[in-house]
């Protein structure tokens, strides 16, 4: 029988000097979060770790900056105000790296706050739509808050949490955090989806990176045959895929007849559909992100995206200049496996320019902005105007084969800074 306690007693549990664990995405606590925000009075210096964190995050607004100190590992909207001001920062480190951050006492973890589904017959409740690093800070952390919501979907793998490591229960029943890609997805994005739709063959296996370029490639592989998954985040548009029988992971190499993810995040359908759904598991993101084991899939394809690309093929993906925006992520993990896999397709997609109109390929990064994946890594680029493979080429050929997939009105611009590069 479980004890639920009030949200109050539950938040009782941090304590001054305590580094904190959030659970991210659909499973971001702001039931626990929001009250932690309430009692802030008594609290001081408390490090809050978390990756993807989604909705009101209460404790990383300015007021609380005496209080809370918000060390991201993978920056996302509600948290960003806070990780390039004083009261936070970021962490650059690979997705598949952040458990050992927990297990070896990089950052250990005093609080780990998550959401889980309810327990069932047995005891175990799970970590439902999030296993990736959450499952090595339960593991590790010294005292464990579960919220509990019903509307969790339990979810098979490596997300099993027994209520007996549990030490503070709320119960919780909030709509799930959504978000639907699909509403979002662009004619230009659609276009990006149908270049990359062609460059990916039958019996391939597949990754794909977060954001409406990865949706709008799965809306263009419904005349695919016998694909596979193994991605780091799962989103609405492999579900029709599945039901078509177009994803069936018969090929894979390297967990077969199972779609391989370590966290899910989209609308209410998604987490109906991989409820109780044996052919679906969330697995540790050390496994999931292990390049030895993204390798061992046949034909992978890994679909990420950047914020900008210079002409040698270096890839910013996790800042604006010095403005932190997101994260180094699992990028880096899955483009290299996604290349040393048989048949593999490392894939880099991008709009020629951003919404505002600002170049995405350009002459050089902007000052401070981090590379994410190096040009060493980079083989194959798609924009809306078409595809180039820049593996074996050297910089001149990159040049030159970046500049005719840019947008027509910045090709002038990139060949003189080209000229100047290369040929002065």
């Amino acid at each position: 029988m479980i004890n639920y306690v009030s949200v109050e007693e539950a938040a009782s549990l941090v304590q001054s000097g305590d580094r904190i664990f959030s659970h991210g995405s659909a499973c971001t606590p702001n039931v626990v979060l929001k009250e932690l925000a309430r009692q802030a009075s008594r609290l001081k210096n408390v490090e809050v770790v978390s990756i993807t964190q989604q909705g009101d995050m209460e404790i990383a607004k300015p007021e609380y900056k005496d209080s809370f100190f918000v060390n991201s590992l993978f920056t996302s909207t509600p948290v960003r105000q806070a990780v390039n001001s004083d009261y936070g920062d970021y962490v650059p480190i690979f997705l598949s790296e952040i458990p050992v951050l927990f297990k070896e006492g990089y950052l250990p973890i005093d609080v780990a706050i998550v959401t889980v589904s309810e327990p069932d017959a047995h005891g175990y409740c799970t970590l439902g739509t999030s296993v990736d690093v959450a499952r090595s800070a339960v593991d590790f952390a010294k005292k464990i808050i579960a919220v509990v919501n019903p509307k969790m979907p339990r979810t098979h793998g490596d997300g099993m949490v027994h209520v007996s490591k549990i030490d503070k229960f709320v119960w919780n029943d909030d709509d799930l955090l959504t978000i639907n890609y699909a509403e979002k997805v662009t004619e230009v994005e659609m276009q990006i989806g149908k270049n990359v739709a062609e460059l990916i063959d039958d019996r391939s296996t597949l990754q794909m990176g977060i954001g409406t370029i990865p949706d709008a490639v799965l809306q263009c592989l419904h005349n695919h045959k016998d694909l596979g998954i193994h991605t780091e985040m799962l989103s609405d548009g492999v579900i029709d895929l599945v039901l078509k029988d177009v994803v069936n992971n018969k090929y894979k190499g390297f967990h077969n007849n199972q779609s391989i993810t370590s966290f899910c995040f989209g609308t209410r359908r998604l987490y109906n559909f991989v409820n109780d759904n044996p052919s679906i598991a969330f697995l540790d993101v050390q496994h999931v992100n292990y390049p030895i084991n993204i390798m061992q899939n046949k034909k992978m394809h890994a679909i990420n995206s950047a914020i900008e690309i210079d002409l040698t093929g270096q890839v910013c993906a996790d800042s604006i200049g010095t403005f932190q925006f997101s994260g180094i992520g699992g990028q880096m993990d899955f483009m290299r496996g996604a290349a040393l896999s048989e048949g593999g397709k490392p894939i880099m997609a991008l709009t020629s320019r951003t919404k505002k109109g600002v170049p995405r390929i350009v002459p050089f990064l902007k000052q401070g902005a981090g590379v994410v994946t190096t040009r060493g890594h980079v083989h194959y680029v798609v924009t809306e105007y078409g595809v180039v493979n820049l593996y074996g080429k050297n910089l001149k050929q990159r040049a030159k084969a970046l500049i005719e997939i840019s947008h027509p009105d910045d090709r002038e611009m990139l060949e003189k800074a080209a000229f100047e590069r290369f040929n002065h």
